[in-house]
């Protein structure tokens, strides 16, 4: 399988004899790989013709990035294993954290930011974007205001797509992630059902 990473290889390190990047087993990765299945929904919804989104799974030995954990890194990728950005089981093993964050939030926030990086860097287009705004969003828990921070723990809305706004204080939540299809046109979310539809009679 092809894959990619902005990863440096050191002068003694050749990526032709460590474990190479595979697809994540079904059932290995339960919690990322439901997370997936949701963020999907918004990324074929609202990029018509683009496949679902895999998990992929470097091995431990596989060279990282500096400051990286030892053990399995399981990133998100296109359908043909090419992934950027970070992890999506970012832990420290040696100290005991679990293979995969234990809140479903957690990982839904991790898994649409995963997302959201290997589609703009490899796929080359701001995605998902604010219809009002025309502008790029970003997973945040909803209620967001302007001044959030990444670190700041306090908020109990589940994982929603952000929009910053025009810059003057309209900053608002456009959607749950998973459910960017109802912020579609009607004319759009009546083509998304029948292709659907299709899509389930040919299952």
């Amino acid at each position: 399988m092809s894959y990619f990473s902005y990863f440096s290889i050191g002068p003694d390190q050749d990526r032709q004899h460590g474990p190479q990047p595979r697809r994540a087993d079904p059932g290995q990765w339960p919690k990322s790989e439901a997370a997936l299945t949701v963020v999907n929904r918004d990324l074929m919804a609202t990029l018509p013709g683009q496949d679902a989104l895999v998990l992929t799974v470097v091995p431990q030995g596989e060279p990282t990035s500096r400051g990286a954990i030892d053990g399995d890194q399981i990133y998100v990728a296109l359908p043909d294993g090419h992934w950027h950005g970070d992890s999506v089981n970012a832990c420290d093993l040696e100290e005991g954290d679990p293979p995969e964050p234990d809140d479903a939030r957690t990982v839904l926030t991790v898994v649409a930011d995963a997302v959201q990086a290997t589609v703009m860097e490899l796929l080359r287009q701001v995605w998902p974007v604010c219809r009002e705004h025309k502008t790029g969003m970003h997973p945040r828990p909803a209620g967001t205001t302007e001044d959030w921070f990444g670190g700041e723990t306090d908020s109990d809305g589940p994982p929603v797509w952000w929009c910053r706004g025009s810059g003057d204080g309209e900053c608002h939540d456009v959607s749950p992630v998973g459910e960017l299809a109802a912020t579609l046109p009607g004319k759009q979310r009546r083509a998304l059902r029948r292709s659907e539809r299709r899509q389930q009679g040919h299952r």
